[in-house]
Protein backbone atom coordinates (compact mmCIF):
# COMPACT_ATOMS: atom_id res chain seq x y z
CA UNK A 1 0.00 0.00 0.00
CA UNK A 2 1.34 3.42 -0.97
CA UNK A 3 0.77 6.07 1.69
CA UNK A 4 1.40 9.71 0.68
CA UNK A 5 4.33 11.02 2.68
CA UNK A 6 2.62 14.37 3.38
CA UNK A 7 -0.28 12.67 5.16
CA UNK A 8 2.14 10.80 7.38
CA UNK A 9 3.76 14.09 8.36
CA UNK A 10 0.35 15.56 9.30
CA UNK A 11 -0.46 12.49 11.38
CA UNK A 12 2.95 12.39 13.09
CA UNK A 13 2.85 16.10 14.00
CA UNK A 14 -0.69 15.77 15.33
CA UNK A 15 0.45 13.03 17.71
CA UNK A 16 3.58 14.97 18.71
CA UNK A 17 1.72 18.22 19.44
CA UNK A 18 -1.34 16.47 20.93
CA UNK A 19 -3.89 18.22 18.69
CA UNK A 20 -4.85 18.98 15.12
CA UNK A 21 -4.54 22.71 15.85
CA UNK A 22 -1.03 22.22 17.21
CA UNK A 23 0.00 20.39 14.03
CA UNK A 24 -1.63 23.09 11.88
CA UNK A 25 0.25 25.80 13.77
CA UNK A 26 3.54 23.95 13.30
CA UNK A 27 2.85 23.62 9.57
CA UNK A 28 1.38 27.11 9.24
CA UNK A 29 -1.78 25.83 7.52
CA UNK A 30 -5.47 25.66 8.39
CA UNK A 31 -6.54 23.06 10.97
CA UNK A 32 -9.23 21.86 8.55
CA UNK A 33 -6.51 20.90 6.04
CA UNK A 34 -4.76 18.74 8.64
CA UNK A 35 -8.03 17.15 9.72
CA UNK A 36 -8.95 16.39 6.10
CA UNK A 37 -5.63 14.69 5.36
CA UNK A 38 -5.85 12.53 8.48
CA UNK A 39 -9.40 11.60 7.49
CA UNK A 40 -8.18 10.51 4.06
CA UNK A 41 -5.45 8.46 5.75
CA UNK A 42 -8.01 6.73 7.99
CA UNK A 43 -10.21 6.00 4.96
CA UNK A 44 -7.30 4.48 3.07
CA UNK A 45 -6.41 2.26 6.04
CA UNK A 46 -10.08 1.62 6.90
CA UNK A 47 -9.50 2.26 10.60
CA UNK A 48 -9.44 4.97 13.25
CA UNK A 49 -6.00 6.35 13.99
CA UNK A 50 -6.67 8.93 16.72
CA UNK A 51 -8.74 9.03 19.90
CA UNK A 52 -9.86 12.48 21.02
CA UNK A 53 -9.63 13.10 24.77
CA UNK A 54 -9.90 16.11 27.08
CA UNK A 55 -6.13 16.50 27.16
CA UNK A 56 -5.76 16.10 23.41
CA UNK A 57 -5.51 13.29 20.86
CA UNK A 58 -3.90 9.92 21.42
CA UNK A 59 -3.09 7.25 18.82
CA UNK A 60 -5.23 4.10 18.70
CA UNK A 61 -3.45 0.71 18.60
CA UNK A 62 -3.34 0.98 14.80
CA UNK A 63 -2.23 4.59 15.22
CA UNK A 64 0.66 3.36 17.38
CA UNK A 65 1.63 0.96 14.62
CA UNK A 66 1.52 3.76 12.07
CA UNK A 67 3.53 6.06 14.35
CA UNK A 68 6.20 3.36 14.67
CA UNK A 69 6.22 3.05 10.87
CA UNK A 70 6.65 6.83 10.56
CA UNK A 71 9.61 6.80 12.94
CA UNK A 72 11.27 3.90 11.09
CA UNK A 73 10.72 5.61 7.76
CA UNK A 74 12.21 8.85 9.08
CA UNK A 75 15.24 6.95 10.37
CA UNK A 76 15.68 5.21 7.00
CA UNK A 77 15.41 8.52 5.17
CA UNK A 78 18.05 10.05 7.45
CA UNK A 79 20.30 7.03 7.07
CA UNK A 80 20.03 7.13 3.28
CA UNK A 81 20.74 10.86 3.28
CA UNK A 82 23.83 10.35 5.47
CA UNK A 83 25.09 7.46 3.31
CA UNK A 84 24.52 9.42 0.11
CA UNK A 85 26.35 12.39 1.56
CA UNK A 86 29.29 10.18 2.58
CA UNK A 87 29.34 8.54 -0.86
CA UNK A 88 29.39 11.91 -2.61
CA UNK A 89 32.25 13.04 -0.37
CA UNK A 90 34.16 9.91 -1.48
CA UNK A 91 34.08 8.48 2.05
CA UNK A 92 32.38 5.20 1.09
CA UNK A 93 32.03 2.95 -1.95
CA UNK A 94 33.77 0.18 -3.86
CA UNK A 95 35.98 0.27 -6.96
CA UNK A 96 37.01 -2.86 -8.87
CA UNK A 97 40.04 -3.02 -11.17
CA UNK A 98 41.49 -5.69 -13.45
CA UNK A 99 45.09 -5.04 -14.49
CA UNK A 100 47.93 -6.65 -16.35
CA UNK A 101 50.48 -8.16 -13.99
CA UNK A 102 53.13 -5.71 -15.15
CA UNK A 103 51.13 -2.81 -13.69
CA UNK A 104 50.89 -4.23 -10.16
CA UNK A 105 54.06 -2.78 -8.64
CA UNK A 106 53.54 0.60 -10.32
CA UNK A 107 49.92 0.62 -9.13
CA UNK A 108 50.33 -0.42 -5.52
CA UNK A 109 53.71 0.96 -4.43
CA UNK A 110 52.54 4.58 -4.31
CA UNK A 111 49.29 5.52 -6.15
CA UNK A 112 46.88 3.13 -4.41
CA UNK A 113 48.47 3.69 -1.02
CA UNK A 114 48.04 7.45 -1.35
CA UNK A 115 44.48 7.11 -2.64
CA UNK A 116 43.36 4.80 0.17
CA UNK A 117 44.96 7.02 2.80
CA UNK A 118 42.95 9.96 1.45
CA UNK A 119 39.71 7.92 1.09
CA UNK A 120 39.75 5.34 3.87
CA UNK A 121 36.10 4.37 3.41
CA UNK A 122 36.63 3.29 -0.23
CA UNK A 123 37.12 -0.46 -0.69
CA UNK A 124 39.27 -1.58 -3.61
CA UNK A 125 39.16 -4.90 -5.45
CA UNK A 126 42.21 -5.55 -7.62
CA UNK A 127 42.61 -8.63 -9.85
CA UNK A 128 45.16 -9.43 -12.53
CA UNK A 129 44.50 -10.92 -15.95
CA UNK A 130 45.57 -11.19 -19.55
CA UNK A 131 44.56 -8.51 -22.04
CA UNK A 132 41.61 -10.67 -23.13
CA UNK A 133 40.50 -11.20 -19.54
CA UNK A 134 40.80 -7.50 -18.75
CA UNK A 135 38.67 -6.57 -21.77
CA UNK A 136 36.00 -9.13 -20.84
CA UNK A 137 35.90 -7.96 -17.22
CA UNK A 138 35.48 -4.30 -18.25
CA UNK A 139 32.95 -4.95 -21.03
CA UNK A 140 30.85 -7.23 -18.77
CA UNK A 141 30.86 -4.63 -15.97
CA UNK A 142 32.70 -6.98 -13.62
CA UNK A 143 35.19 -4.18 -12.94
CA UNK A 144 35.14 -0.40 -13.26
CA UNK A 145 38.68 0.15 -14.57
CA UNK A 146 41.13 -1.88 -16.66
CA UNK A 147 44.86 -1.30 -17.09
CA UNK A 148 46.26 -3.17 -20.08
CA UNK A 149 49.14 -3.25 -22.53
CA UNK A 150 49.39 -3.38 -26.32
CA UNK A 151 45.68 -3.44 -27.40
CA UNK A 152 44.98 -0.41 -29.61
CA UNK A 153 41.23 -0.20 -30.22
CA UNK A 154 38.04 -1.94 -29.13
CA UNK A 155 34.42 -0.96 -29.94
CA UNK A 156 33.22 -1.34 -26.36
CA UNK A 157 36.14 0.28 -24.55
CA UNK A 158 36.70 3.93 -23.71
CA UNK A 159 40.42 4.65 -23.71
CA UNK A 160 40.80 7.26 -20.96
CA UNK A 161 44.55 7.56 -21.27
CA UNK A 162 47.23 5.89 -23.38
CA UNK A 163 50.98 6.30 -23.38
CA UNK A 164 53.77 4.91 -25.50
CA UNK A 165 55.64 2.34 -23.39
CA UNK A 166 58.20 0.58 -25.61
CA UNK A 167 59.41 -2.91 -24.88
CA UNK A 168 63.02 -2.89 -23.71
CA UNK A 169 65.51 -5.66 -23.10
CA UNK A 170 66.08 -6.31 -19.39
CA UNK A 171 69.19 -8.09 -18.16
CA UNK A 172 71.55 -8.48 -15.23
CA UNK A 173 74.19 -5.74 -14.86
CA UNK A 174 76.94 -8.23 -15.70
CA UNK A 175 75.31 -9.44 -18.95
CA UNK A 176 77.48 -8.92 -22.09
CA UNK A 177 74.75 -6.95 -23.88
CA UNK A 178 74.95 -4.21 -21.24
CA UNK A 179 78.15 -2.96 -22.91
CA UNK A 180 76.52 -2.66 -26.35
CA UNK A 181 76.32 0.88 -27.71
CA UNK A 182 73.04 2.14 -29.10
CA UNK A 183 69.75 0.24 -29.49
CA UNK A 184 70.08 -3.52 -29.83
CA UNK A 185 69.06 -5.36 -32.99
CA UNK A 186 67.28 -8.70 -33.14
CA UNK A 187 70.51 -10.12 -34.56
CA UNK A 188 72.23 -9.17 -31.32
CA UNK A 189 69.52 -10.92 -29.28
CA UNK A 190 69.50 -14.08 -31.37
CA UNK A 191 72.37 -15.78 -29.51
CA UNK A 192 70.99 -15.27 -26.01
CA UNK A 193 68.19 -17.24 -24.35
CA UNK A 194 65.03 -15.25 -23.74
CA UNK A 195 62.53 -15.54 -20.90
CA UNK A 196 59.14 -14.89 -22.47
CA UNK A 197 55.47 -14.94 -21.62
CA UNK A 198 53.44 -17.91 -22.85
CA UNK A 199 52.23 -17.66 -26.48
CA UNK A 200 49.07 -15.58 -26.73
CA UNK A 201 50.09 -13.06 -24.08
CA UNK A 202 50.05 -9.47 -25.40
CA UNK A 203 53.78 -8.88 -24.91
CA UNK A 204 54.62 -12.27 -26.40
CA UNK A 205 52.56 -11.42 -29.47
CA UNK A 206 54.63 -8.28 -29.99
CA UNK A 207 57.87 -10.26 -29.65
CA UNK A 208 56.72 -13.00 -32.03
CA UNK A 209 55.55 -10.47 -34.64
CA UNK A 210 58.87 -8.62 -34.50
CA UNK A 211 60.94 -11.79 -34.95
CA UNK A 212 58.67 -13.09 -37.71
CA UNK A 213 58.88 -9.79 -39.58
CA UNK A 214 62.69 -9.96 -39.33
CA UNK A 215 62.66 -13.57 -40.57
CA UNK A 216 64.19 -14.86 -37.34
CA UNK A 217 63.22 -17.10 -34.43
CA UNK A 218 63.84 -16.18 -30.80
CA UNK A 219 65.95 -18.48 -28.68
CA UNK A 220 63.35 -19.24 -25.99
CA UNK A 221 64.94 -20.38 -22.75
CA UNK A 222 61.93 -19.97 -20.41
CA UNK A 223 58.20 -19.62 -21.01
CA UNK A 224 56.00 -18.52 -18.12
CA UNK A 225 52.82 -16.81 -17.04
CA UNK A 226 54.58 -15.06 -14.17
CA UNK A 227 56.14 -11.62 -14.25
CA UNK A 228 58.31 -12.50 -11.26
CA UNK A 229 59.77 -15.50 -13.10
CA UNK A 230 60.69 -13.25 -16.03
CA UNK A 231 62.42 -10.70 -13.81
CA UNK A 232 64.09 -13.23 -11.52
CA UNK A 233 65.55 -15.16 -14.46
CA UNK A 234 66.95 -11.92 -15.90
CA UNK A 235 68.39 -10.85 -12.53
CA UNK A 236 70.04 -14.26 -12.18
CA UNK A 237 71.60 -13.88 -15.67
CA UNK A 238 69.79 -17.07 -16.64
CA UNK A 239 68.26 -15.22 -19.59
CA UNK A 240 67.22 -11.80 -20.82
CA UNK A 241 63.61 -10.68 -21.13
CA UNK A 242 61.48 -8.09 -22.92
CA UNK A 243 59.14 -5.90 -20.88
CA UNK A 244 58.05 -2.25 -20.66
CA UNK A 245 60.17 -0.23 -18.21
CA UNK A 246 57.32 0.37 -15.75
CA UNK A 247 56.98 -3.39 -15.19
CA UNK A 248 60.48 -3.44 -13.67
CA UNK A 249 60.68 0.11 -12.29
CA UNK A 250 61.87 -0.97 -8.84
CA UNK A 251 64.57 -3.31 -10.16
CA UNK A 252 65.83 -0.65 -12.57
CA UNK A 253 65.94 1.91 -9.77
CA UNK A 254 67.78 -0.50 -7.48
CA UNK A 255 70.22 -1.45 -10.25
CA UNK A 256 69.47 -5.18 -10.14
CA UNK A 257 68.33 -4.97 -13.76
CA UNK A 258 69.55 -2.89 -16.68
CA UNK A 259 67.38 -1.83 -19.64
CA UNK A 260 68.45 -1.39 -23.26
CA UNK A 261 66.32 -0.20 -26.18
CA UNK A 262 65.66 -2.65 -29.01
CA UNK A 263 65.28 -1.76 -32.68
CA UNK A 264 61.83 -2.57 -34.11
CA UNK A 265 58.55 -0.78 -34.69
CA UNK A 266 56.59 -3.43 -32.78
CA UNK A 267 58.71 -2.69 -29.72
CA UNK A 268 58.74 1.10 -30.01
CA UNK A 269 55.00 1.51 -30.68
CA UNK A 270 53.66 -0.56 -27.79
CA UNK A 271 51.24 1.27 -25.48
CA UNK A 272 49.80 1.19 -21.97
CA UNK A 273 46.07 1.90 -21.68
CA UNK A 274 43.61 2.90 -18.98
CA UNK A 275 40.10 1.79 -20.02
CA UNK A 276 36.45 1.66 -18.95
CA UNK A 277 33.34 0.41 -20.75
CA UNK A 278 31.81 2.75 -23.31
CA UNK A 279 28.58 4.23 -21.91
CA UNK A 280 29.13 3.12 -18.31
CA UNK A 281 28.29 5.79 -15.76
CA UNK A 282 31.25 5.77 -13.40
CA UNK A 283 30.93 6.37 -9.64
CA UNK A 284 32.55 9.59 -8.44
CA UNK A 285 35.17 7.62 -6.52
CA UNK A 286 36.14 5.69 -9.68
CA UNK A 287 36.48 8.93 -11.66
CA UNK A 288 38.67 10.34 -8.91
CA UNK A 289 40.81 7.19 -8.99
CA UNK A 290 41.18 7.40 -12.78
CA UNK A 291 42.54 10.94 -12.49
CA UNK A 292 44.79 9.94 -9.59
CA UNK A 293 46.31 6.98 -11.46
CA UNK A 294 46.81 8.99 -14.62
CA UNK A 295 48.80 11.55 -12.65
CA UNK A 296 50.84 9.24 -10.41
CA UNK A 297 51.48 5.94 -12.24
CA UNK A 298 54.80 5.68 -14.08
CA UNK A 299 53.03 3.82 -16.90
CA UNK A 300 50.94 6.92 -17.70
CA UNK A 301 53.32 9.81 -17.04
CA UNK A 302 54.61 10.09 -20.60
CA UNK A 303 52.89 12.31 -23.11
CA UNK A 304 49.48 10.87 -24.15
CA UNK A 305 49.10 9.54 -27.67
Amino acid sequence: MEIPHQRLIYFQLTVETGSVRGAAARLDIAASAVSRQIGLLESALDTTLLERRRDGVRPTPVGEMLLDYCEQRTALDRRFSDELDAYQRLETGQIALCVGEGFVGDLIDHPLREFTEAHRGIRLEVDTGSTRQIIEAVVNDEVHIGLMYHEQVHPHLRFWHSTCQPLVLLMAPEHPLVEASGPLTLDALADYPLALWHPGHGVRQLVDMAFQEAGKRPLVGIQTGSLEVLKHSARAALSVTLLPRFAAARELEEGTLVARDVVGRHFSQANAHMVTRVGRRMPRAALQLLRHLQHWMSAFRHEPL
